[in-house]
């Protein structure tokens, strides 16, 4: 599993409240509506900027922190943005991103700059640049989270694999 795009940098702490802002979060129920609003608080417009299925967030250390509600994560899948590459995450927002399909890769990300556009490979671990200067190597992604990515989420991982309906 690949996924190939354009890089949009962001620093270390990025918090919940600053992907999806408070203000939102409960005001608007229309998730395809909330996208419009992502990062608005610390990056008016950044919306606009995004190309769906071709942009990818990279950012340093504790990316998700704060607040465990789902509008964070789902607001990047339901944007159009790949992945998310960082040095760490929050736990809560890598498993709520996990539990609705969005792929995190913790990796090295210092050596990445403005533009770059990164292929990230999840089965072998390592993530390349346009550059063609660095390889930047990560666990890969075991099958279950690979299935979780695949189906869309932990929901559809258990209507497929359960013994149970939901």
């Amino acid at each position: 599993m690949k996924f190939r795009g354009k890089i949009f940098i962001f620093g270390d702490d990025i918090n919940t409240d600053w992907i999806i802002s408070g203000r939102y979060k409960f005001a608007i129920n229309d998730m395809k509506e909330l996208c419009q609003y992502i990062f608005e608080d610390i990056r008016p417009g950044f919306y606009k900027k995004i190309i769906p299925h071709e942009s990818i967030i990279v950012a340093g250390s504790n990316f998700g922190m704060g607040s465990s509600r789902e509008q964070a994560p789902w607001v990047i899948k339901e944007s159009g943005i790949l992945c998310v590459i960082a040095k760490s995450f929050a736990r809560i927002f890598y498993r709520n991103a996990f539990n609705i399909g969005l792929p995190l890769v913790e990796a090295d990300t210092s050596h990445f700059k403005k533009n770059d556009i990164l292929e990230v490979d999840v089965d072998r671990g390592e993530i390349e640049n346009s550059r063609g200067d660095k390889v930047v190597n990560f666990l890969p992604f075991d099958k279950f989270r690979k299935d979780l990515i695949k189906l869309g989420g932990i929901i559809n991982y258990l209507r497929k694999y359960g013994d149970f309906k939901i």
